[in-house]
Protein backbone atom coordinates (compact mmCIF):
# COMPACT_ATOMS: atom_id res chain seq x y z
CA UNK A 1 0.00 0.00 0.00
CA UNK A 2 1.61 3.51 -0.80
CA UNK A 3 0.60 6.75 -0.32
CA UNK A 4 1.67 9.74 -2.08
CA UNK A 5 1.44 12.70 -0.08
CA UNK A 6 1.20 15.57 -2.52
CA UNK A 7 2.10 19.06 -2.18
CA UNK A 8 0.46 21.85 -4.82
CA UNK A 9 3.26 24.97 -4.51
CA UNK A 10 3.34 28.67 -6.00
CA UNK A 11 6.30 30.80 -4.35
CA UNK A 12 6.17 28.96 -1.12
CA UNK A 13 10.14 29.03 -0.48
CA UNK A 14 9.47 30.39 3.23
CA UNK A 15 7.42 27.37 4.55
CA UNK A 16 8.06 24.21 1.82
CA UNK A 17 10.91 22.60 3.74
CA UNK A 18 8.94 23.31 7.39
CA UNK A 19 5.55 21.47 5.46
CA UNK A 20 7.39 18.48 4.13
CA UNK A 21 9.56 17.59 7.20
CA UNK A 22 6.57 17.79 9.59
CA UNK A 23 4.87 15.33 7.08
CA UNK A 24 5.32 11.95 8.63
CA UNK A 25 7.37 9.46 6.80
CA UNK A 26 5.06 6.23 9.03
CA UNK A 27 1.40 6.15 8.64
CA UNK A 28 -0.29 2.95 9.91
CA UNK A 29 -2.21 0.88 7.38
CA UNK A 30 0.87 2.21 4.63
CA UNK A 31 3.71 0.70 3.81
CA UNK A 32 5.15 3.28 1.93
CA UNK A 33 4.91 7.30 2.11
CA UNK A 34 6.27 8.82 -0.73
CA UNK A 35 6.37 12.97 -1.13
CA UNK A 36 5.77 14.81 -4.19
CA UNK A 37 5.92 18.26 -5.01
CA UNK A 38 4.03 19.82 -7.84
CA UNK A 39 5.92 23.37 -8.16
CA UNK A 40 3.57 25.54 -10.46
CA UNK A 41 5.91 27.65 -12.19
CA UNK A 42 7.13 29.52 -8.61
CA UNK A 43 9.48 32.24 -9.17
CA UNK A 44 11.89 31.75 -6.34
CA UNK A 45 13.61 28.42 -4.72
CA UNK A 46 10.28 26.29 -3.76
CA UNK A 47 11.16 23.34 -6.22
CA UNK A 48 15.12 23.32 -4.66
CA UNK A 49 14.13 23.74 -1.05
CA UNK A 50 11.59 21.00 -1.80
CA UNK A 51 14.25 18.83 -3.07
CA UNK A 52 16.41 20.01 -0.31
CA UNK A 53 13.57 19.26 2.54
CA UNK A 54 13.52 15.24 1.39
CA UNK A 55 10.91 15.45 -1.42
CA UNK A 56 11.17 12.23 -3.32
CA UNK A 57 10.09 13.92 -6.15
CA UNK A 58 9.28 17.25 -7.95
CA UNK A 59 7.93 18.51 -10.89
CA UNK A 60 8.10 22.18 -12.13
CA UNK A 61 5.44 23.99 -14.61
CA UNK A 62 7.38 26.04 -16.64
CA UNK A 63 5.22 28.80 -16.22
CA UNK A 64 2.28 29.46 -13.64
CA UNK A 65 -0.55 27.66 -14.93
CA UNK A 66 -3.38 27.21 -11.95
CA UNK A 67 -4.10 25.45 -9.11
CA UNK A 68 -6.75 23.56 -11.58
CA UNK A 69 -4.32 22.29 -14.18
CA UNK A 70 -1.81 21.84 -11.39
CA UNK A 71 -3.91 19.16 -9.99
CA UNK A 72 -4.40 17.28 -12.76
CA UNK A 73 -0.74 17.27 -13.07
CA UNK A 74 -0.78 16.12 -9.59
CA UNK A 75 -3.04 12.94 -10.09
CA UNK A 76 -0.99 11.79 -13.28
CA UNK A 77 2.21 11.88 -11.73
CA UNK A 78 0.94 10.20 -8.57
CA UNK A 79 -0.88 7.52 -10.44
CA UNK A 80 2.83 6.88 -12.77
CA UNK A 81 4.31 6.85 -9.16
CA UNK A 82 2.27 3.72 -8.25
CA UNK A 83 0.08 5.94 -5.83
CA UNK A 84 -2.79 3.60 -3.82
CA UNK A 85 -3.85 6.97 -1.80
CA UNK A 86 -3.32 10.38 -2.30
CA UNK A 87 -3.39 12.71 -0.24
CA UNK A 88 -3.34 16.36 -1.08
CA UNK A 89 -2.52 18.77 1.07
CA UNK A 90 -1.02 22.59 1.11
CA UNK A 91 2.43 23.81 1.20
CA UNK A 92 1.90 26.48 3.50
CA UNK A 93 1.49 24.56 6.77
CA UNK A 94 -1.96 25.71 7.26
CA UNK A 95 -3.40 22.00 7.90
CA UNK A 96 -1.77 19.80 10.34
CA UNK A 97 0.14 16.82 8.64
CA UNK A 98 -0.64 14.08 11.52
CA UNK A 99 -4.25 14.57 10.21
CA UNK A 100 -3.01 12.61 7.68
CA UNK A 101 -3.74 9.38 9.17
CA UNK A 102 -7.77 10.28 10.17
CA UNK A 103 -7.73 11.35 6.11
CA UNK A 104 -6.74 7.76 4.76
CA UNK A 105 -8.58 6.23 7.32
CA UNK A 106 -11.78 5.72 5.85
CA UNK A 107 -10.21 4.94 2.32
CA UNK A 108 -8.25 2.10 4.21
CA UNK A 109 -11.13 0.67 5.78
CA UNK A 110 -12.92 0.63 2.06
CA UNK A 111 -16.10 2.91 3.29
CA UNK A 112 -14.85 6.01 1.17
CA UNK A 113 -13.57 7.01 -2.06
CA UNK A 114 -12.48 10.52 -1.03
CA UNK A 115 -11.99 11.98 2.15
CA UNK A 116 -12.26 15.66 2.49
CA UNK A 117 -11.28 17.99 5.93
CA UNK A 118 -14.26 19.51 7.01
CA UNK A 119 -13.19 22.95 8.67
CA UNK A 120 -16.53 23.41 9.99
CA UNK A 121 -17.04 20.26 12.27
CA UNK A 122 -15.80 19.78 15.74
CA UNK A 123 -13.27 22.64 15.24
CA UNK A 124 -14.64 25.89 14.03
CA UNK A 125 -11.33 27.12 11.79
CA UNK A 126 -9.25 29.51 12.86
CA UNK A 127 -8.97 33.28 12.04
CA UNK A 128 -10.85 32.33 8.83
CA UNK A 129 -12.20 35.58 7.45
CA UNK A 130 -16.13 35.86 7.88
CA UNK A 131 -17.15 36.81 4.14
CA UNK A 132 -15.12 33.22 2.87
CA UNK A 133 -16.75 30.90 5.64
CA UNK A 134 -20.45 32.14 4.54
CA UNK A 135 -19.30 31.76 1.30
CA UNK A 136 -18.11 28.42 1.70
CA UNK A 137 -21.49 27.56 3.96
CA UNK A 138 -23.74 28.65 1.86
CA UNK A 139 -22.10 26.75 -1.67
CA UNK A 140 -22.02 23.67 0.50
CA UNK A 141 -25.64 23.99 1.43
CA UNK A 142 -27.21 24.72 -1.76
CA UNK A 143 -24.51 22.14 -4.16
CA UNK A 144 -26.00 19.49 -0.95
CA UNK A 145 -29.79 20.42 -1.89
CA UNK A 146 -29.36 20.40 -5.93
CA UNK A 147 -27.51 16.62 -5.69
CA UNK A 148 -29.60 15.47 -2.60
CA UNK A 149 -26.02 14.15 -0.83
CA UNK A 150 -24.94 16.17 2.77
CA UNK A 151 -21.72 18.23 1.88
CA UNK A 152 -19.82 19.25 5.06
CA UNK A 153 -17.05 21.35 3.08
CA UNK A 154 -16.60 21.97 -0.70
CA UNK A 155 -13.66 24.11 -1.25
CA UNK A 156 -11.39 22.62 1.04
CA UNK A 157 -8.16 21.04 -0.68
CA UNK A 158 -6.92 18.76 2.28
CA UNK A 159 -8.55 15.18 0.58
CA UNK A 160 -7.07 12.05 0.40
CA UNK A 161 -8.32 9.88 -2.75
CA UNK A 162 -8.26 6.51 -3.35
CA UNK A 163 -6.80 4.85 -6.77
CA UNK A 164 -9.88 4.25 -8.01
CA UNK A 165 -11.29 7.45 -7.80
CA UNK A 166 -7.81 9.28 -8.72
CA UNK A 167 -8.73 7.02 -12.59
CA UNK A 168 -12.43 7.85 -12.55
CA UNK A 169 -12.04 11.63 -12.22
CA UNK A 170 -12.38 14.14 -15.36
CA UNK A 171 -11.94 17.46 -14.44
CA UNK A 172 -11.53 20.08 -17.32
CA UNK A 173 -11.41 23.86 -15.44
CA UNK A 174 -8.29 25.62 -14.80
CA UNK A 175 -9.33 28.23 -11.87
CA UNK A 176 -9.54 25.36 -9.34
CA UNK A 177 -10.84 21.79 -8.73
CA UNK A 178 -12.52 21.38 -5.37
CA UNK A 179 -16.00 22.09 -6.01
CA UNK A 180 -15.42 20.16 -9.43
CA UNK A 181 -14.44 17.13 -7.96
CA UNK A 182 -16.77 16.99 -5.13
CA UNK A 183 -19.56 17.44 -7.56
CA UNK A 184 -18.04 15.06 -10.07
CA UNK A 185 -17.61 12.39 -7.63
CA UNK A 186 -21.00 12.41 -6.28
CA UNK A 187 -22.03 12.31 -9.84
CA UNK A 188 -19.98 8.89 -10.11
CA UNK A 189 -21.47 7.77 -7.13
CA UNK A 190 -18.01 7.26 -5.29
CA UNK A 191 -18.20 7.33 -1.63
CA UNK A 192 -17.45 10.86 0.06
CA UNK A 193 -16.62 11.66 3.43
CA UNK A 194 -15.96 14.25 5.67
CA UNK A 195 -13.27 13.85 8.47
CA UNK A 196 -13.25 17.35 10.89
CA UNK A 197 -9.73 19.07 11.36
CA UNK A 198 -8.67 22.20 13.58
CA UNK A 199 -7.06 24.61 10.51
CA UNK A 200 -5.67 27.67 11.28
CA UNK A 201 -5.21 30.84 9.30
CA UNK A 202 -1.77 32.22 9.96
CA UNK A 203 -1.56 36.31 9.85
CA UNK A 204 -0.26 37.69 6.42
CA UNK A 205 -1.54 34.19 4.53
CA UNK A 206 -2.60 34.88 1.11
CA UNK A 207 -4.57 32.91 -0.90
CA UNK A 208 -3.20 31.51 -4.09
CA UNK A 209 -7.17 31.12 -5.63
CA UNK A 210 -9.06 34.04 -3.60
CA UNK A 211 -7.18 37.53 -5.62
CA UNK A 212 -10.56 39.06 -4.55
CA UNK A 213 -14.11 37.99 -3.53
CA UNK A 214 -15.60 39.25 -6.15
CA UNK A 215 -13.07 37.13 -8.55
CA UNK A 216 -13.52 33.75 -6.53
CA UNK A 217 -17.31 34.21 -6.94
CA UNK A 218 -17.03 34.96 -10.53
CA UNK A 219 -15.01 32.24 -11.29
CA UNK A 220 -16.40 29.62 -8.85
CA UNK A 221 -20.13 29.99 -9.73
CA UNK A 222 -19.01 29.35 -13.16
CA UNK A 223 -17.25 26.42 -12.54
CA UNK A 224 -20.10 24.97 -10.27
CA UNK A 225 -23.29 25.65 -12.91
CA UNK A 226 -20.53 23.93 -15.47
CA UNK A 227 -19.93 20.76 -13.09
CA UNK A 228 -23.74 20.47 -11.87
CA UNK A 229 -25.00 21.24 -15.47
CA UNK A 230 -22.69 18.25 -16.72
CA UNK A 231 -23.61 15.69 -13.86
CA UNK A 232 -27.75 16.42 -13.22
CA UNK A 233 -28.44 17.77 -16.66
CA UNK A 234 -32.64 16.77 -16.28
CA UNK A 235 -32.59 18.42 -13.17
CA UNK A 236 -30.37 21.62 -14.33
CA UNK A 237 -32.54 22.56 -17.06
CA UNK A 238 -35.84 20.39 -15.92
CA UNK A 239 -36.65 22.55 -13.04
CA UNK A 240 -36.67 25.87 -14.58
CA UNK A 241 -38.98 24.27 -17.31
CA UNK A 242 -41.42 22.68 -15.04
CA UNK A 243 -41.43 26.16 -13.29
CA UNK A 244 -42.35 28.07 -16.42
CA UNK A 245 -44.64 25.37 -17.88
CA UNK A 246 -46.43 25.45 -14.63
CA UNK A 247 -46.74 29.46 -14.74
CA UNK A 248 -47.85 29.73 -18.14
CA UNK A 249 -50.56 27.41 -16.90
CA UNK A 250 -51.35 29.54 -14.69
CA UNK A 251 -51.65 32.77 -16.36
CA UNK A 252 -53.64 30.48 -19.13
CA UNK A 253 -56.02 29.21 -16.63
CA UNK A 254 -56.81 33.37 -15.65
CA UNK A 255 -57.24 34.14 -19.22
CA UNK A 256 -59.55 31.48 -19.38
CA UNK A 257 -62.11 32.35 -16.65
CA UNK A 258 -61.92 36.13 -17.43
CA UNK A 259 -62.48 35.12 -20.90
CA UNK A 260 -65.43 32.97 -19.80
CA UNK A 261 -67.06 36.31 -17.89
CA UNK A 262 -68.19 38.06 -21.18
CA UNK A 263 -66.60 36.66 -23.88
CA UNK A 264 -63.90 39.27 -24.79
CA UNK A 265 -60.39 38.16 -25.69
CA UNK A 266 -58.85 42.09 -26.08
CA UNK A 267 -59.11 43.05 -22.35
CA UNK A 268 -56.82 39.98 -21.36
CA UNK A 269 -54.50 39.22 -24.52
CA UNK A 270 -51.63 40.11 -22.38
CA UNK A 271 -51.88 37.40 -20.10
CA UNK A 272 -52.62 35.08 -23.48
CA UNK A 273 -49.34 36.52 -24.44
CA UNK A 274 -47.15 35.93 -21.48
CA UNK A 275 -48.86 32.58 -21.02
CA UNK A 276 -47.56 31.51 -24.28
CA UNK A 277 -44.35 32.77 -23.52
CA UNK A 278 -43.69 31.39 -20.78
CA UNK A 279 -45.03 28.32 -22.26
CA UNK A 280 -42.03 28.66 -25.24
CA UNK A 281 -39.64 29.27 -23.32
CA UNK A 282 -40.75 26.48 -21.15
CA UNK A 283 -40.42 23.62 -23.66
CA UNK A 284 -37.43 24.94 -24.93
CA UNK A 285 -35.88 24.18 -21.85
CA UNK A 286 -37.47 20.89 -21.78
CA UNK A 287 -35.94 20.24 -25.19
CA UNK A 288 -32.29 21.62 -23.70
CA UNK A 289 -32.56 18.83 -20.61
CA UNK A 290 -33.77 16.11 -23.03
CA UNK A 291 -29.98 16.99 -24.90
CA UNK A 292 -28.44 17.48 -22.27
CA UNK A 293 -28.95 14.29 -20.88
CA UNK A 294 -27.93 12.58 -24.15
CA UNK A 295 -24.87 14.17 -24.04
CA UNK A 296 -24.21 13.40 -20.20
CA UNK A 297 -24.74 9.61 -21.45
CA UNK A 298 -22.46 9.60 -24.29
CA UNK A 299 -19.76 12.03 -22.32
CA UNK A 300 -20.27 8.46 -19.63
CA UNK A 301 -19.21 6.42 -22.45
CA UNK A 302 -16.56 8.37 -23.03
CA UNK A 303 -15.12 8.66 -19.48
CA UNK A 304 -15.73 4.94 -18.59
CA UNK A 305 -12.90 4.45 -21.86
CA UNK A 306 -11.01 6.87 -20.25
CA UNK A 307 -10.92 4.71 -17.16
CA UNK A 308 -10.21 1.96 -18.95
CA UNK A 309 -7.12 3.66 -20.53
CA UNK A 310 -5.64 5.21 -17.35
CA UNK A 311 -6.16 1.71 -15.64
CA UNK A 312 -4.25 0.10 -18.19
CA UNK A 313 -1.71 2.89 -18.59
CA UNK A 314 -0.89 3.11 -14.65
CA UNK A 315 -1.43 -0.64 -14.23
CA UNK A 316 1.71 -1.67 -11.78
Amino acid sequence: MKLVVNIPAFNEEDKIAETIKKIPRQIEGVNEVFMQVIDDGSKDQTAQRAREAGADFVFSHPVNRGIGITFRTSVGKALRNGADIMVNIDADGQFDSNDIQKIIAPILAGKADIVSADRFGDHEAKNMPRSKYHLNRMAAWIIGKFMNHKINDLTCGFRAYSQEALLRLNLPGNFTYTQETIIDAIGKNLKVQWVPVEVIYFDGRKSRVVKSVYNYVNNSARIILKAVRDVRPMKFFGIPSLIMILISAGFFIYFILMYFQDFKITPYKNFLLVAITFLLVGLQFLVFALMADMIKNNRKISEDQMYLLRKEKYKK
